[in-house]
């Protein structure tokens, strides 16, 4: 890899992680045979291992699945401790496909223009390739939020633009102000990185101190909105059929459903074969267990 752009993307997924997580990465990667392992989201940044961890899971050859990623949920004991990680896997070349902004999906390169790391690689062939979809994707974005932004201002305007455009094409319930909270928490990350996209995807532009002005020709703006559009037309349907399919093929969606459970509301389910294999079925009886709870603890808690 070469080129400021690049050293930037290898600089940045190449940070340390916690060892636990480095071990737990791995350890998914060897049960499902994947030839490379991204771990992102706060954790990511905060270093803690409360919660859930993140991972992406890329494999090698076809991808299995028509609507992608497949999600997973995992439990590891460490040192006495209970961690828990979210794997999403799907094809490293179909990563690559979506990270070029060649497939009608967004989420790829939204997402993984925000920081990552690339915790485990099966060989220096792979490492290498996941670092190239990283750039690309980095490209993709910053192509995006060209057209999308204003016609000249700072880099957090493009990139306000662009996530908020993001959103709203996925169908995400997000926070009024996420955008905002995504560039101030990464901000280490986002500082010079889309004037280096620019230069490596050849997008002209000039600069005067921190405002940016793309300059891009009228044909060139048409034929990334016209790219846009077709992606924000589909983003709702498809990430409609991604919730969908999730329904019914989370793998471990009893587990995490009772972890999450028992985090917000205090109540522990016992997750027996039944909910395990028919979740949405064993739903409604775990909700009436968690008011049944939630009804006994207020009427034994201590009359004022």
């Amino acid at each position: 890899m070469s080129g400021p752009l690049e050293s930037r993307i290898l600089q940045a997924a190449s940070r340390s992680v916690r060892g636990e997580v480095a071990a737990f990465g791995q350890a998914l990667a060897e049960e499902a045979r994947a030839s490379a392992v991204l771990f992102y989201g706060s954790n990511l940044r905060t270093g803690s291992l409360e919660g859930v961890l993140d991972f992406y899971l890329l494999h090698d050859g076809p991808q299995r699945e028509r609507i992608w990623p497949r999600v997973s949920y995992h439990e590891m004991e460490q040192g006495g401790e209970t961690l828990r990680a979210k794997a999403a896997t799907m094809s490293l070349g179909q990563f690559t496909v979506a990270a070029r902004g060649e497939s009608r999906d967004t989420t790829i390169w939204a997402r993984f223009v925000q920081p990552s790391a690339l915790i485990w690689a099966a060989d220096e062939a792979n490492r290498d390739a996941v670092l190239a979809a990283l750039s690309d994707a980095a490209r993709t974005a910053a192509r995006a939020a060209a057209a999308l932004g204003p016609e000249s201002g700072p880099a957090a305007d493009f990139w306000r633009a662009l996530f908020q455009a993001t959103y709203t094409a996925e169908f995400r319930v997000e926070r009024a102000g996420r955008e905002d909270s995504i560039l101030a928490v990464n901000a280490e990350h986002f500082e010079g990185l889309l004037p280096a996209a620019w230069v490596a995807d050849g997008l002209a532009f000039s600069q005067d101190g921190e405002v940016l002005t793309p300059r891009l020709a009228k044909d060139e703006r048409q034929r990334i909105l016209a790219w846009w559009r077709k992606r924000q037309r589909l983003g709702k349907a498809l990430n409609l059929l991604r919730l969908a399919k999730a329904t019914t093929t989370f793998e471990g969606a009893a587990k995490y459903g009772a972890w999450k459970v028992e985090r917000h509301t205090g109540v522990a389910l016992e997750v027996t074969p039944f909910a395990e294999r028919y979740p949405l079925l064993a739903a409604p009886g775990a909700l009436i267990r968690v008011l049944r709870a939630k009804r006994s603890a207020k009427a034994e808690s201590p009359q004022k």
